[in-house]
């Protein structure tokens, strides 16, 4: 699994006609870490899948408390801190090999095209190294350092090993130890503006539709600023309006949309135009009314 009063209406029109022209992601693969096989390690601590899927489901829609973590210049950092824009959070383990390494990568590709959609200044991300005292803020900037992660919005946190399980469950993140290192739910968590858990991401193979979509949701469904307000909805028009093309792997504003939402608009205008046109002549038959 693996803005004005007319141009808020407007721009509801436009959100409703960009909906229209959006698509579903449908996705699948395994959503646990596995680093044993249980057949082979029969009395070895297994996660129970059904279990974590459960308890990953149940904090949606629950605020994220307010942790301190260590950021890899070892300042403290508010998960608080954060609110204002859209926050993705993962949890892994610097001594992991093989998933928390390609998970990462997987969402690296994935951020890279919704940063081209989106821009860095749009959203945040956040991985969290959940094996602590050894996912230290150095071992967190080494294993940054190894995966090339270098955007301005992605941090690398590490929590005070007191923190951890109420950290975790926060978040609706479930682990085991194991010899081999830690059975863990594979998730990315959306977390919106306002601290809230919007959505759970499962699987190693991220890809950026995945992303892309509930990220889209939640920054055009934001109020518009009070500042620069007809640049903000032209940027989340734009937003909005791009789709995924298949053939490139990349999102691209569809102009498809564009031509519709011109043509909506030239409709709108001759309606306001009409009515005020109908309401001035009854006015002059019947000035007194």
């Amino acid at each position: 699994m693996r803005i004005f009063r007319c141009s808020h209406a407007i721009y509801c029109a436009l959100l409703l006609a960009c909906a229209s022209a959006s698509f579903s992601a449908q996705h699948g693969g395994k959503v646990a870490s596995r680093p044993l096989d249980p057949a082979a390690a029969p009395n070895v601590p297994v996660l129970d899948e059904a279990k974590a899927l459960q308890l990953s489901q149940s904090v949606l829609n629950r605020p994220v408390g307010d942790f301190t973590l260590l950021d890899r210049s070892e300042k403290p950092v508010r998960l608080a801190d954060y609110r204002g824009k859209p926050l993705l959070v993962s949890f892994i383990y610097t001594g992991c090999f093989e998933v928390c390494p390609t998970t990462t990568r997987n969402l690296q590709k994935a951020v890279t095209q919704t940063v081209a959609v989106i821009g860095t200044d749009r959203f945040n991300v956040v991985s969290i190294g959940f094996n602590q005292p050894f996912d230290s803020p150095a071992a967190m900037k080494a294993f940054a350092k190894q995966n090339g992660i270098v955007f301005p919005n992605w941090e690398f946190l590490s929590p005070a090993p007191a923190i951890v399980d109420d950290l975790t469950k926060s978040f609706g993140f479930s682990y085991a130890p194991t010899p081999a290192g830690f059975d863990h739910i594979v998730q990315v968590t959306l977390v919106d503006a306002n601290g809230v858990i919007y959505r759970q991401i499962y699987g190693e193979a991220l890809i950026v539709e995945q992303l892309v979509k509930p990220l889209k949701e939640l920054v055009t469904g934001a109020p518009v600023s009070q500042t620069d307000a007809i640049a903000d909805l032209l940027d989340r028009v734009r937003i909005l309006c791009s789709v995924y093309d298949p053939k490139t792997g990349q999102y691209r504003v569809s102009y498809g949309i564009v031509f519709e939402i011109a043509g909506f608009l030239t409709f709108l205008i001759f309606i306001v135009w009409y009515l005020a046109k109908e309401l001035r002549l009854r006015n002059r038959k019947n000035p007194g009314v």
